[in-house]
């Protein structure tokens, strides 16, 4: 994402991998290319070698978004813009709350019950690591990532504050 991007800039820092590609369409793990004019982009999920499935999926997602809000990047091609669908699905109207939570959590249980790859600890399913990091932000207080410190104390120096 370009927060990531901005803090390993900030950090002189590179992506672990081809994650970006410059403005010349090169393949790159420099995050300082999202930054560029004309602006670089970052790859789809899986990169140059299997980027297929995650391309699809960003158009996918950008049709939902801003083709079902009838606004978007054909309003405003040269800026960065987001747009939110929101859905929501009530299992009561399906098979129930209960099979529903029944059916995920087994699923969940399933992947964070697998073996992990060598050298990673475990097995972790989206949202474990955010819940982790709130009770540790909750307990120990925030930990922001000392570029982020660096540029709120330039715009406190700038707004007097």
């Amino acid at each position: 994402s370009n927060a990531l991007a901005e803090i390993l800039v900030g950090r002189g820092a590179r992506f672990p991998g081809l994650w970006a590609m410059d403005k010349e369409a090169n393949p790159t793990d420099d995050p300082a290319v999202l930054f560029t004019d004309p602006v670089g982009s970052l790859l789809p999920v899986g990169g140059v070698d299997h980027g297929h499935k995650g391309y699809g999926l960003a158009l996918m997602l950008e049709g939902l978004t801003q083709g079902l809000s009838g606004h978007g990047r054909a309003e405003m091609p040269t800026r960065w813009g987001a747009s939110v669908l929101v859905q929501v699905i009530d299992p009561a109207a399906f098979a129930g709350s209960d099979e529903f939570m029944h059916e995920t959590s087994w699923l969940t249980s399933l992947c964070r019950d697998a073996a992990p790859r060598p050298g990673v600890d475990r097995v972790r399913v989206p949202g474990d690591h955010a819940r982790e990091r709130r009770a540790d932000a909750v307990a120990e207080g925030l930990q922001p990532d000392p570029s982020t410190l660096d540029a709120l104390r330039q715009w406190a120096s700038v707004l007097g504050v």
